[in-house]
């Protein structure tokens, strides 16, 4: 007579119930950061890009906008803007949709991992390399446009919380407009048209108020203009926020603008995200 004995059960979905949520969480950050540094063309755009622009537009504008207040000064800031927004609404945007495509997102499905560990790492992700590009970008500037740091604890606190929220935004946008792309390759093709046009119209490349009336009103919808002008109140000299369309920094609409992008874009994602593509049912 032959004992029958229990199956056990696979090995990574013992150890899957085994790990803590946080555990997961870190984990899955992990991976997420790794795949992003194994990819040379995003480690070098996201990185690469706003130095390589900052470098341009120095040599070619030198002159002061304002008392005290030379254009790459104005520029640099709106460029962190944009670094932040790149890593986050950029990167997510285009690296869903061929995780979606490759049938990688319904696999994650299919196993025992919460579904929330996925976007926890992709949160990990942006967050580190967010931190390391705006790092990057403060000391390059330093060291070569002479930037000045904020000398206060209550700049720092702003910086802080502007970074927070846009991030925050731009993260649930950029997964939230991944389900716009039909395959793999047209997320680019969705996505950098927008991000394009938004940089372009939100005061980072020029100065907002020379900017058309109208197009200082399609560019006040959207996040990466408050993003602009709260790091411009961080890194510019108080007395510039007269030079602002409001008169001020306008820090209380700043945080409540995007706060509102953060509970749109958090609708948005819980109502169009999908783990399959069109092909997959």
């Amino acid at each position: 007579m032959t004992a029958t004995t229990k199956p056990a059960a696979p090995v990574a979905v013992t150890r899957a119930r085994a790990l803590s949520p946080a555990t997961l969480a870190v984990r899955q950050g992990r991976l997420e950061i790794t795949q992003f540094l194994r990819s040379r063309e995003s480690v070098v755009f996201t990185m690469g890009f706003p130095i390589i622009m900052i470098l341009i537009f120095a040599s070619i504008f030198s002159d002061q906008i304002a008392p005290g207040v030379s254009y790459t000064q104005y520029f640099i800031t709106g460029m962190i803007a944009t670094g932040l927004m790149t890593v986050s609404f950029q990167n997510l945007g285009i690296w869903i949709p061929i995780e979606r495509d490759r049938g990688v997102l319904k696999r994650y499905r299919g196993t025992p991992m919460p579904k929330w560990v996925y976007f926890a790492g992709k949160v990990i992700m942006v967050v580190a390399i967010g931190v390391a590009e705006t790092a990057l970008l403060l000391a390059f500037s330093v060291a070569l446009f002479d930037l000045t740091l904020p000398a206060t604890a209550a700049k720092w606190l702003t910086f802080g919380w502007v970074s927070v929220l846009g991030v925050t935004a731009c993260t649930l946008l950029g997964i939230a407009i991944s389900s716009l792309a039909r395959t793999a390759r047209s997320g680019s093709a969705v996505v950098t048209p927008v991000a394009l046009v938004l940089q372009f119209i939100s005061g980072v490349f020029f100065v907002f108020t020379n900017l058309p009336d109208w197009m200082q009103q399609v560019a006040a919808i959207f996040p990466l203009k408050w993003m602009c002008q709260g790091l411009r109140s961080v890194f510019l000299p108080d007395s510039f926020g007269a030079q602002e369309p409001g008169g001020s920094f306008e820090l209380g609409r700043v945080a409540l603008v995007l706060a509102a992008w953060c509970v749109i874009g958090l609708v948005l994602c819980l109502t169009t995200f999908r783990w399959t593509s069109k092909r997959d049912g």
